[in-house]
């Protein structure tokens, strides 16, 4: 009797996961963006735990203190512990960031997608995107913002709504191509209705691009609630965020240069974390560049 080897099956591998790992392995950097952005992320969600203080609790006898084994980012001009304030400020950064990109990324998405597959809607919606892409998101923000009061979820919606044209032009234009393929074509030649044929052939054709303009929506995000809050124009001086602290120590920056350089250094590092990894996503989903390389 001959003895017959059973093979077992080899695991199949993702094709588009295979693709991330060999994106990340030629670009360092953006395995470094994770690291980084991921580490901020945890601090953020654990500052209680972290050896933070009231970020609110002010000593004034302990005002303006450099950074010593007591206060470790320094005090401000109030007696606050600054590295608490930097902490949960990172809170505030994050959570306007990655709210705006999911937000102006599905409304983005909704409104590219009708407009890319229905012509006579294109010309009127687009040119209401156009103009608002003529204004700088910074002075929409602000505009925005000085309609309403200064709140978390103001700054979110304010933010959101300058973003949302540059997302909904990127998804219409991924529209416009895949409109013209040719198993679109026969879908609409079957009789498929138009939610079927966004949902089912257009969609899974935009995600790709659409998860790496989040990430660049994320970090522009993160700058635009600095701006405001520096200006004043964003969060409530009551709520530690990085464009406050950085802000309540403009005029002191002579004396304790330490009271903008935490905050900043904080908010550049998030900022060029998220890029790195974006780019690094655009490397793994883009098809075109796989083939290149």
């Amino acid at each position: 009797m001959t003895a017959i080897a059973i093979a077992s099956p080899a695991k199949s591998v993702s094709p588009t996961w295979q693709r991330f790992k060999d994106a990340f392995r030629r670009h360092p950097t953006a395995i470094i963006g994770g690291v980084v952005l991921l580490a901020m992320i945890l601090a953020a969600v654990f500052a209680p735990w972290l050896g933070t203080i009231d970020p609110q609790a002010v000593s004034p006898i302990r005002r303006l203190q450099p950074p010593s084994a007591e206060f470790w980012f320094g005090s401000d001009m109030l007696g606050r512990d600054v590295y608490s304030r930097v902490i949960y400020g990172a809170r505030v950064s994050l959570a306007v960031g990655i709210a705006v990109a999911v937000f102006s990324t599905l409304v983005g998405l909704a409104i590219g997608l009708v407009t890319g597959f229905i012509r006579w809607l294109d010309a009127i919606v687009m040119r209401i995107m156009d103009g608002l892409m003529s204004i700088p998101p910074v002075l929409l923000a602000i505009a925005l913002m000085a309609l309403t009061k200064a709140s978390i979820e103001n700054v979110i919606l304010a933010i959101t709504l300058a973003e949302v044209p540059r997302v909904v032009r990127l998804v219409r234009s991924l529209v416009l191509s895949l409109r013209e393929e040719p198993y679109v074509e026969a879908a609409v030649a079957a009789g498929t209705s138009l939610p079927r044929i966004l949902v089912r052939h257009i969609l899974p054709n935009t995600l790709a691009p659409l998860l790496v303009q989040g990430t660049y929506v994320c970090a522009s995000a993160m700058i635009t609630e600095a701006i405001l809050s520096f200006i004043g124009a964003g969060t409530p001086p009551n709520i530690p965020s990085w464009g406050n602290i950085m802000a309540e120590a403009r005029s002191l920056f002579q004396i304790a240069g330490y009271l903008i350089l935490f905050p900043g250094v904080c908010l550049s590092l998030t900022v060029l974390a998220v890029n790195l990894l974006g780019d690094g996503m655009r490397d793994a989903l883009d098809p075109r560049l796989a083939r290149r390389m």
